[in-house]
């Protein structure tokens, strides 16, 4: 995975109302630790490569475009992408599919979501909670979806997982637009708090979330940040 040709030509850098939900795409997002994981992880990295919108979610990767391009990008969190995407449904009276997260926490989504956006028609299904699927797992999965061929279908089983899930079976999904969010689902739902905006303007989102859980976020803001940077300083002296 080159760093520079990922900035310059993968990462999305259009507004979000560019988006449009009658067109089959998939969406995902990448930060710094993704990045590194992806490094070592081949199917992970095809899954981000492939892409039809890959969204800039942390100010590394917003750094890395200004340092190796010039580029100006706008940082775009999963929870952006999530929020934009409902409202526009809520706008036409669309239909979404949560899958992921435990049964307790979709219904969380579902009663939320009728209040928030009460013209967004919700489906949900909680799949088991294990590394790795099975065909008949994943079947399952793609037939609760295809049963409602939602406008949107959100994904959430944490990273990388729920990406290679979706690039193994988006042929098989019917559904206009498959987007990754993760940790989008427990924080919408109020099981994980998500930090205030003040952390979030300061582009130190990660901070409080690190501090609260230092031994999980360990690796990610430890060890995988030093690696991306390293990554960045290496690729802007062989420009």
């Amino acid at each position: 995975m080159n760093l520079t040709q990922l900035v310059k030509h993968q990462i999305f850098d259009a507004p979000l109302s560019a988006i449009q939900i009658k067109k089959k795409c998939i969406i995902n997002t990448i930060n710094p630790h993704s990045f590194v994981i992806a490094k070592n992880d081949v199917t992970f990295q095809k899954a981000l490569m492939v892409s039809d919108i890959l969204l800039p979610d942390g100010v590394g990767i917003v750094w890395a475009a200004k340092v190796l391009k010039g580029k100006k990008l706008t940082k775009i969190a999963g929870y952006d992408i999530f929020l934009f995407l409902m409202e526009k449904l809520n706008k036409t009276g669309g239909n979404c599919f949560f899958l992921g997260a435990s049964a307790k926490t979709l219904a969380l989504i579902k009663e939320k979501s009728s209040k928030d956006f009460p013209n967004v028609i919700v489906h949900t299904y909680s799949p088991p909670y294990k590394a790795e699927f099975t065909r008949e797992e994943s079947k399952q999965m793609w037939e609760e979806v295809n049963a409602v061929q939602p406008d949107v279908l959100f994904v959430g089983m944490t990273a990388p997982k729920q990406e290679k899930w979706v690039y193994q079976y988006k042929e098989q999904l019917n559904a206009n637009i498959i987007c990754s969010i993760g940790a989008v689902f427990d924080f919408y739902a109020g099981t994980v708090k998500r930090p205030s905006k003040f952390w979030i303007k300061l582009g130190l989102e990660f901070l409080p979330r690190f501090l609260k859980e230092p031994r999980r976020l360990a690796e990610r803001n430890l060890v995988s940040t030093p690696k991306f940077v390293f990554e960045v300083l290496r690729a802007r002296v062989k420009q």
